[in-house]
């Protein structure tokens, strides 16, 4: 059930970003709106972490490897995003010229 509740959320999300599409001020708006969602969740995720018993017990052991692997996520997120920026997005410019 949680899935098909999670699944029309997003399509009436794709509904409503089809609407506001073209209307710059609602993007602005909508695009802080994300961010702040964005950093809330984070902040409740940190929370869950630092209420976590066998976490916070086990953070020595676990933090090492949780930084290597934070790091190499990050590192190949900016690389893959750099690769599919130059291959979808920057074709076109090079393109027109």
């Amino acid at each position: 059930m949680t899935s098909y509740i999670v699944i029309a959320i997003f399509a009436l999300g794709i509904g409503l970003g089809w609407f506001f599409r073209k209307k710059d001020h609602a993007r602005k708006k909508i695009d802080v709106a994300i961010a702040w969602a964005v950093y809330l969740l984070l902040f409740l995720l940190g929370i869950s972490v630092g209420t976590n018993q066998e976490i916070i017990s086990n953070f020595s052991r676990i933090g090492y490897k949780a930084f290597w692997l934070t790091l190499g996520a990050v590192l190949g997120s900016v690389l893959v995003a750099k690769v599919v920026y130059q291959v979808y997005f920057n074709s076109d410019k090079t393109e027109e010229q």
